[in-house]
């Protein structure tokens, strides 16, 4: 279990709705923006930068993930600060987007440049708070700049954008709702993905401090939440709808197969 510092009492700002060795700890400034992200948590890394760290033994192959020039266009981007990072990720959100489900897939790109607007244009956000989105067809889209690599600093998780990676299924996906299999088996393949470079197990369960006392938490606690985890975990909200919660662990397994991860038995 990696243990993070007490995080400082954040200032009042707009965010959206919706472990490594113990060693020496540094502290990870990220500046807050419109829209962003919490105040910064304190991070540990290798004393000695020369040092050798072990390569994961449970790392998943990363899926096709189409960049953001795929849905943006002249007309749609705007001028905004630079990203912010954390030093790794060890926990993913799942959202859905609340939006109409009858789409053809051909359609996502404007569907995202939608989203965006709204959230930088209506709600003054500096970027789309996701940093991903997955389609019906399983068609996966890079969404918050910084990086497909990088473990960016999110707007999705309100108390825990920090070393988290939001993933939005494009959809409504209330009690009853047909969840597509395309859609969570992409889901599953992102979360493997990310979570492997810290050695994470997508069943597991991990501490996060909450910098934001509108979460679930108070600001500085530390929360014990699903290493895979749906948006109300750590928000009073029914994102990402009964529908996908009830297939959150599925996708857990199926995303520790693909870290090659053995299954485990159920009672």
């Amino acid at each position: 279990m990696r243990l993070l510092r007490r995080a400082r009492r954040p200032r009042w700002l707009l965010v959206p709705l919706g472990c490594l060795p113990v060693l020496a700890a540094v502290l990870v400034t990220v500046l807050s923006a419109r829209g962003g992200t919490d105040r910064p948590v304190a991070l540990t890394r290798p004393a000695h930068p020369g040092a050798r760290i072990p390569v994961p033994a449970h790392l998943a192959p990363r899926p096709r993930i189409l960049p953001r020039t795929a849905w943006m266009d002249a007309t749609t981007a705007r001028i905004q600060p630079p990203p912010r990072y954390d030093d790794e990720v060890v926990a993913v959100f799942v959202h859905h987007t609340d939006s109409p489900n009858g789409y053809a897939c051909t359609d996502t790109p404007r569907i995202i440049r939608h989203l965006y607007s709204g959230q930088t244009g209506v709600r003054s956000w500096d970027d789309i708070g996701y940093n991903f989105l997955v389609d019906r067809c399983g068609t996966i889209y890079e969404g918050r700049a910084g990086g497909i690599d990088r473990a960016v600093t999110g707007a999705h998780a309100q108390g825990f954008n920090h070393r988290t990676t939001g993933i939005a299924a494009i959809g409504t996906f209330t009690a009853g709702v047909p969840v597509p299999r395309a859609m969570t088996d992409a889901i599953a393949a992102l979360a493997a993905w990310k979570l492997g470079p810290a050695g994470i197990d997508p069943r597991s369960r991990v501490q996060l401090v909450s910098s934001n006392g509108l979460s679930r938490y108070a600001a500085g606690t530390a929360a014990t939440l699903p290493a895979l985890a749906g948006h109300d975990d750590g928000y009073m909200t029914s994102c990402p709808g009964a529908a996908m919660t009830a297939r959150l662990p599925d996708i857990r397994e199926a995303a520790a197969r693909l870290q090659g991860r053995l299954s485990k038995a159920r009672p």
